[in-house]
């Protein structure tokens, strides 16, 4: 008879093993919304110099974990990206 193998199960990766080499594993990092607060520029489809730091090389919208806004305006630079492209602005 042969014997069946068993094959090594692929195990769980923890949410620490996701951290960067140098990062403790209890601390985050965070990073205010550049859209909110004082002095912060206001999201309008006109504003061609600001939509266009939000906007990659390819022409598709950056998320928002890499540009770290906030959900809510998030949402305005998108609608206000969209808007100025059906308007060709961009």
């Amino acid at each position: 008879m042969k014997k069946n193998k068993r094959f090594k199960s692929k195990k769980k990766t923890s949410s620490n093993s996701k951290l960067s080499l140098f990062q403790k594993p209890g601390i985050k990092f965070f990073r205010p919304c550049p859209l909110s607060g004082k002095n912060a520029p206001t999201v309008d489809y006109k504003n061609i110099k600001l939509l266009k730091k939000y906007i990659s090389e390819s022409g598709r919208i950056l998320p928002s974990r890499i540009t770290a806004v906030s959900q809510k305006k998030q949402k305005e630079l998108s609608r206000a990206i969209k808007r100025a492209r059906l308007l060709s602005l961009i």
